[in-house]
């Protein structure tokens, strides 16, 4: 006989197969279970259709009466696309639903599971919880800042260069990594750069997976004077949207980009306003960001406090030299005290290379 966590771990497997493909709603995952067997199945496929718990209400059909319902997220209770969730686990006869985590919405935050409740249905929460609010850390941080989830991703020798000198920097990681870094770009909205990196790499910034097509990202780039070349890649809007963020009053030079569109924010010292920027962007619909600029772009975005997650590539090099280039650069600091400080939350090896994700430390 297996137990809960067991049945959790499975519905938390089904919702992470979506990863990237529900934006702007959550990776969900249902396993309904009748007298110790799985009598049905579900994820949340893609933003409009059917949620996790019709796929699963679907294939059990009458054996889901009596049943247990493991369920990643809390049923929704609202009319959205599709109907609430919570009126059709109520009708479905099960005796018993465990969920993983509460709905972050703080507007709807336990109303689903009330209802349940109240319809006598025995009711467990918390059950995988961290995994559960790890998996959905993009949709948890939209309901709570309206704002797109922002990962700084880049990669570096083991002595913290980027690049050479010169600039130089193909290729840092290996050929396995380079090929993680595409399929993180299968799983986000949009994708981040500094104008000065179009002008020197001049990049497509799109999607290359060598089993599958991959989901080409929203190019977004960050042009204070409006220096983007109007014929560089990724003014090529066909292949995939591009957003160029720039500053208020160049709205005559923007009528020379066909098909590219536009957001204007104010600038303050001497830089774009980046949090009116993730406002604007969250509203053009774009739930995750992955920044994937330079030294200048990645200090501004941490000195603003914008950065949610940090996916790092280690390579076993060793550049040195006094003008290497740093992921980091802008302003310096007088003191160890004043270093952003982190968490480290998972290190893997990928081919040769190292993969560390941490989070910026609470608090």
């Amino acid at each position: 006989m297996q137990n809960d966590q067991y049945y959790m771990q499975l519905a938390l497997d089904l919702a992470a197969s979506a990863q990237g493909k529900t934006n702007p709603n959550p990776l969900v995952g249902a396993v309904i279970v009748k007298d110790g067997a799985i009598v049905g199945t579900g994820l949340h496929r893609k933003a409009g259709e059917p949620h996790a718990e019709v796929h699963a209400f679907r294939m059990a059909g009458d054996h889901a009466q009596g049943g247990t319902l493991y369920v990643t997220l809390e049923p929704c209770s609202h009319f959205g696309k599709t109907p609430p969730c919570a009126n059709l686990v109520k009708e479905s006869g099960v005796k018993r639903v465990v969920v993983a985590m509460q709905d972050p919405n703080p507007s709807v935050a336990g109303r689903g599971i009330n209802l349940l409740r109240e319809a006598g249905i025995e009711v467990e929460v918390g059950v995988l919880k961290e995994q559960a609010l790890e998996l959905n850390e993009r949709f948890i941080h939209n309901m709570l800042t309206a704002r797109p989830f922002v990962i700084s991703k880049f990669a570096m020798t083991l002595d913290g260069k980027i690049a050479t000198y010169n600039g130089h920097s193909q290729w840092i990681t290996g050929e396995e990594a380079r090929k993680n870094v595409h399929e993180l770009r299968d799983q986000v909205d949009a994708i981040l750069v500094g104008v000065g990196t179009v002008i020197k790499d001049n990049p497509a910034l799109t999607t290359r997976l060598p089993d599958r097509t991959g989901k080409n990202p929203i190019r977004i780039i960050l042009d204070l004077t409006l220096r983007t070349p109007v014929d560089a890649q990724v003014t090529k809007t066909d292949v995939a949207r591009t957003i160029i963020v720039t500053a208020q009053g160049n709205e005559q030079k923007a009528a020379l980009y066909n098909g590219v569109e536009f957001i204007y924010v104010r600038v303050t010292d001497g830089q774009l306003d980046l949090h009116a920027a993730l406002d604007a962007l969250y509203v053009h619909g774009i739930t995750d960001i992955l920044v994937e600029g330079g030294g200048m772009i990645n200090a501004s975005f941490l000195r603003a406090g914008l950065i949610d997650k940090f996916i790092v590539y280690v390579a076993p090099k060793v550049l040195g030299g006094a003008q290497s280039i740093t992921p980091f650069t802008g302003a310096d600091v007088d003191t160890i005290d004043a270093a952003a400080l982190l968490s480290f939350d998972h290190v893997e090896k990928i081919g040769d290379d190292l993969r560390i994700i941490a989070y910026p430390k609470k608090g």
